[in-house]
């Protein structure tokens, strides 16, 4: 009796211990669970940290992460509507929102990103298809008056741009993936390029516009120039003219005042003035080798003589 109640405690103990030992599980932080039985899902997910109990050696438990994820997909050469290839490389945010769907439809996170792949790769190559080289490469925001350019006869104003595309990629994926249990969070372009066969033809199209741009600022720098020219021109001429204007009139005043000086002297002293004007005439006309042929009666002989005696 006592070695059958021994055995009885024994199992009792043992079965205790499994309880505690299988019979309780603890959810970290950050993350959330499913608890199956025999391979199926068994009530809701926990999705609280601490510590919880399931059915021991009958029931497991599937953890997932509630964290957001990073889905990179594999860069392509895609063409584009105007038959250009362009090269993508796409990245995504996404989490595990519902573990329960998540785990009957998808099970694991390796299989989610292989989904994830068919979605947004398929959505990305559809929209790139649809739309022009141009609208995959500039923002939506572009302008060419923000680059000081202007369209050029043969380029379409933007309609939709990268960023707009790229909101229609993730809305258009985001559709897709609540079936899975999965939100996506985020689609963004991680690098937009031109495959090297088109780059020359970018880059010597990108040069002539350049220069193009050059062109038009040497002319209108020439043409600022030539107004600053002429309005310096104009202001020189301006000043010349005032300048020439009040020298001719100090001139003037200077010429009246002087005739007003010679008539007053002359007034005073007739000969002394009619002697002071001969010898500015004498030395006017004679030279070092002037020789004067005068009658006797000249003006001039009068002083000459008067100055021999």
């Amino acid at each position: 009796m006592n070695n059958v109640l021994r055995i009885v405690l024994i199992v009792i103990v043992l079965g205790l211990a499994g309880t505690v030992w299988d019979g309780f599980f603890i959810l970290q932080e950050g993350a959330q669970a499913v608890v199956t039985q025999f391979g199926a899902p068994v009530g809701r997910p926990v999705v609280n940290a601490g510590l919880h109990f399931k059915t021991p050696f009958i029931q497991d438990v599937a953890y997932f992460d509630k964290k957001i994820q990073i889905w990179d997909g594999d860069p392509n050469q895609i063409p584009t509507n105007d038959k250009t290839y362009v090269y993508l490389d796409v990245t995504a945010r996404w989490r595990i929102a519902d573990a329960l769907v998540f785990l009957q439809s998808v099970n694991n996170e390796a299989r989610a990103q292989t989904i994830l792949d068919d979605i947004i790769d398929s959505t990305v190559r559809d929209l790139v298809n649809k739309n022009d080289l141009v609208e995959i490469i500039r923002s939506s925001d572009w302008s060419p008056e923000a680059e000081g350019a202007r369209f050029s006869s043969d380029e379409e104003p933007i309609r939709h741009g990268r960023d707009k595309i790229t909101q229609m990629i993730y809305d258009i994926s985001s559709q897709a993936t609540p079936k899975y249990g999965i939100e996506l969070v985020d689609v963004m372009m991680k690098r937009v390029n031109y495959i090297d066969s088109v780059q020359k033809k970018v880059y010597d199209r990108m040069i002539s516009e350049r220069k193009r741009i050059a062109a038009e600022k040497r002319s209108e720098g020439e043409g600022e120039k030539a107004e600053i020219l002429g309005k310096v021109e104009r202001e020189l001429r301006t000043v010349t003219s005032e300048a020439q204007r009040e020298a001719a009139e100090i001139k003037g005043r200077a010429d009246a005042e002087a005739t007003r000086i010679y008539a007053e002297t002359y007034s005073k002293d007739p000969e002394f003035y009619a002697f002071y004007e001969s010898l500015r005439s004498y030395e006017q006309a004679v030279g070092k080798n002037t020789r004067l042929v005068i009658s006797t009666d000249s003006p001039l002989y009068k002083y000459l003589a008067s100055a021999g005696r």
